[in-house]
C-alpha cells in the first residue's frame, strides 16, 4: 500500500517561511520523480516544485524560482519543501505526489500518487 502524507502546514504572516514535509510508504523516494503541487480554491492544481528521482535535478514554477526549495531525505523516506519569502498568492492546498516512470514532469496527470494535501495560508 502506498502512502503519501503531508504535514506541516498553518498559517503564517507574508514574508515569512513554512517547511512541508512529505511522508512517503510503500515506496522508496530515491527510485521516483518527487513533486509538491498546489490549487487555490476555484482554480486547477498546478506545479510548484519537482525532484528527479536520481536526487540531482530540481525543478519549479516561475513564481516561486528563488524562493522555494525541494529536498529529499534519503534516511527518512521523506520530500521537504522549503518556502521563504511566503506571499498570500501562494494560499492553497499543497499535495505531494509521486511519479514511477522517473520522468521530469509539471504536469499533474503524470503522477500516480498522491497525498491528501495540506493547507498553507499565508496572511498579508
Amino acid at each position: 500500500q502506498v502512502q503519501l502524507v503531508e504535514s506541516g502546514g498553518g498559517l503564517v504572516q507574508a514574508g515569512g517561511s513554512l517547511r512541508l514535509s512529505c511522508a512517503a510508504s510503500g515506496l522508496t523516494v530515491s527510485n521516483y520523480t518527487m513533486g509538491w503541487f498546489r490549487q487555490a480554491p476555484g482554480k486547477e492544481r498546478e506545479f510548484v516544485a519537482g525532484l528527479s528521482w536520481t536526487g540531482g535535478t530540481t525543478y519549479y514554477r516561475d513564481s516561486v524560482k528563488g524562493r522555494f526549495a525541494i529536498s529529499r531525505d534519503n534516511a527518512k523516506n521523506t520530500v521537504s519543501l522549503l518556502m521563504n519569502s511566503l506571499e498570500p498568492d501562494d494560499t492553497a492546498i499543497y499535495y505531494c505526489a509521486a511519479d514511477s516512470t522517473r520522468i521530469t514532469s509539471r504536469v499533474p496527470r503524470q503522477y500516480e500518487y498522491w497525498g491528501q494535501g495540506t493547507q498553507v495560508t499565508v496572511s498579508s
